[in-house]
């Protein structure tokens, strides 16, 4: 998890996809950046991250953001905020920002590299829909404030995953 940088990632051009308003308080928005040819249903995405944040309960209104790009675009941020020169499969960036108008959550963003995510599908048998929806709930539960580094963190965390690609009808691929 890493802190959120000062303004938010899609500062580039506007989110393209905003979630259709199923859950009242709740708003995901996906970004797919330039260059990047997303061959799976946008909705499978917004649905991993919906179902993430219906599981937490939150007492306010809540907004997360969802970006897909490439390894360059992923390696960049990483060597910025991690200082780790090398891209990765995903990333979060916690926001923890208050709407002082609306006092609406925006919880951050969850940036996944589509290049690692084809590639760990692969490697695992898998389709490749079923690995970005494993990383959108990984990501978001990360902004949730769910850690992997101590074993029982990491139980807790696993059994949240788990549990949401369950009700997605994904088997269990990713163990932390």
């Amino acid at each position: 998890m890493v802190t959120h940088p000062p303004s938010r990632l899609t500062l580039e051009h506007p989110p393209n996809t905003p979630s259709p308003p199923q859950e009242e308080g709740i708003m995901v928005t996906l970004q797919v950046k330039r260059n990047i040819r997303l061959l799976v249903e946008k909705s499978k995405l917004l649905q991993a991250a919906q179902l993430t944040l219906d599981m937490a309960e939150l007492a306010q209104k809540a907004e997360l953001g969802i970006v897909i790009g490439n390894d360059e675009f992923i390696r960049s941020l990483n060597k910025k905020y991690r200082q780790v020169d090398a891209p990765t499969d995903v990333l979060s960036f916690t926001a923890g920002e208050v709407d002082p108008d609306t006092s609406d959550l925006y919880l951050g963003d969850v940036v996944i590299s589509l290049p690692r995510a084809q590639e760990q599908a692969n490697t695992g048998g898998h389709l490749l829909v079923e690995e970005l929806q494993l990383l959108v709930v990984h990501g978001s539960l990360h902004l949730l404030g769910y850690d992997h580094v101590e074993a029982s963190e990491k139980n807790k965390m696993q059994a949240a995953q788990d549990k949401i690609l369950g009700e997605l009808g994904v088997r269990a691929i990713g163990k932390l």
